[in-house]
């Protein structure tokens, strides 16, 4: 071992030791001894160092033969950080896998994607996860039917299929491997929270990282909310954001509650629940709403580097744990950015609420307020857009953005690359540097996004005493420091 890679894993056996919950998802460790992987913070005794194996992601841990601790769940943690930082081949490749996408379109698929060969992608992932996209997609597989049994009552056999696993046998052989146990003894294990299948959800727990600025981000979604496909209902720290769907499979319609900051000032997780016309979907709508609530973000390293600032430092400590939301789907939100162009955040929620009684798909039954999904691009891209009462140059762009979306000239996937979509975005007629700015911040999950044009940053920055040239300090968390900067004009 070099002297490097020594020091590194001693550094995590620290943070073994002191139980530290902001490397869940960074590194895992597995005990010799024992035979299980756990996550940083397990609660467990600490185990001898000699005993103990890094592993940089949950995919290699099980690839060495460990199974998945019963008392930490590690395959439960929040994503790492690095991911929604990385633009390069590995971190558009994960935030595909994540999303769904080796289950659905094979390799070759998550492969063409990203512009590369099969072979490519399967070397890099190895030399920088220990396991290449079948491993990571299959312990994916694994978490997704370990909720599954545990939550609902659905069959094992349609659980398996549901997951994302080819076979009940393969299914069964994974469970064994993971958890040292059948599906069936898997889902006799903890009776708690178990649903009914569709009547009543799946039942989930959204992990983050701590601490986590709930009131900032259910804030800037009730702000933005659009009646029909969106609503927020309670009193703030008790407050439901649900949403719909559409999804690769079906549809869906997600609820996510506001943790209430005096019974759970520092928890670690948000209280979600996923009505779904087809199981398969699952892991996509929880990658979607991680997305959007910006779950796997990494609160310490971005407040580390922003308190120093002389001027944003007191905004930041003011605040811990703001996030930068994303977006549930892509083209939704570039569509939502247009239509927001020049116009106040009311009146942009009012114009989308009418697009949507236009022009949206109705769901099968209401589900309380909620009625339709957003529009697809394929319809806007031919609809005349008369119901807006925009000028002509808006509805202009508007179809010509949805044109694009719908050919694929511009990318909004997790996987597609930030740079070639600004670029596509800003070559579209009336299509500015605020609107490709806020679709690569929030469509593409990008934290690095500044918008000096904007008026509340400038608002914002006047209030700091700074001027825009300020911004260059704040890299690579410009996207964070906006929303702070929005947050001290509020």
């Amino acid at each position: 071992m070099s002297d490097h890679a020594s020091f590194w894993d001693e550094r995590r056996y620290q943070a073994v030791r002191s139980k530290d919950a902001r490397f869940d998802g960074e590194f895992f460790f597995a005990v010799s001894s024992t035979g299980i992987y756990c996550r940083p913070s397990c609660p467990a005794v600490t185990p001898k160092r000699s005993n103990v194996r890094f592993y940089p992601s949950a995919a290699a841990a099980q690839g060495a033969g460990y199974r998945a601790c019963r008392r930490c769940r590690p395959d439960a943690v929040p994503g790492s950080a690095e991911w929604n930082v990385r633009a390069d081949l590995v971190g558009r490749a994960m935030r595909l896998i994540a999303d769904g996408v080796v289950d659905r379109e094979g390799v070759t698929g998550l492969a063409a994607r990203l512009g590369y060969s099969t072979r490519q992608v399967h070397r890099q992932l190895t030399e920088e996860l220990g396991a290449g996209p079948v491993a990571l997609a299959r312990a994916q597989r694994a978490h997704t039917a370990r909720i599954l049994l545990q939550t609902t009552d659905l069959p094992v056999t349609e659980t398996a299929f549901a997951a994302g696993f080819a076979s009940v046998r393969r299914f069964n052989e994974t469970i064994r491997e993971v958890y040292a146990c059948t599906p069936s003894a898997l889902r006799d294990r903890p009776r708690a929270n178990r649903g009914g299948g569709e009547a009543t959800g799946v039942p989930l727990r959204l992990a983050h990282r701590a601490p986590y600025d709930a009131r900032q981000i259910f804030d800037f979604l009730q702000r933005r909310a659009i009646p029909g496909i969106e609503e927020v209902t309670g009193p703030p720290g008790h407050r439901r954001y649900r949403r719909t769907l559409r999804l690769p499979h079906g549809t869906g319609v997600a609820e996510v509650r506001e943790p209430d900051p005096a019974a759970r000032r520092h928890g670690a997780w948000l209280e979600s629940r996923l009505h779904l016309t087809d199981p398969r979907d699952l892991s996509t709508a929880v990658q979607r709403l991680r997305r959007l609530f910006d779950l796997d973000a990494d609160p310490h390293a971005v407040a580390g580097h922003l308190a120093a600032d002389p001027r944003l430092g007191p905004a930041v400590t003011a605040r811990p744990g703001i996030r930068s939301p994303g977006a549930a789907d892509g083209e939704e939100l570039a569509v939502r950015a247009v239509l927001g162009q020049q116009i106040s955040v009311p009146a942009a929620a009012r114009l989308a609420a009418v697009l949507v009684a236009a022009y949206g798909k109705p769901l099968p039954a209401p589900d309380g307020t909620l009625t339709h999904l957003f529009p697809d691009a394929a319809t806007l891209a031919g609809a005349p857009l008369d119901e807006l009462g925009m000028p002509d140059s808006r509805r202009r762009t508007l179809r010509t953005l949805a044109a694009a979306l719908a050919d694929g000239t511009v990318r909004l996937d997790p996987g597609a690359d930030r740079d070639d979509t600004e670029r596509a975005l800003l070559a579209l007629p009336g299509l500015g540097p605020w609107t490709a700015g806020y679709i690569r911040m929030r469509a593409l999950g990008d934290p690095d996004v500044f918008l000096p044009s904007d008026a509340g940053v400038r608002h914002g920055l006047a209030a700091l005493g700074a001027g825009p040239d300020a911004a260059e300090g704040w890299r690579p968390w410009r996207s964070y420091a906006l929303h702070h900067l929005w947050n001290h004009t509020i």
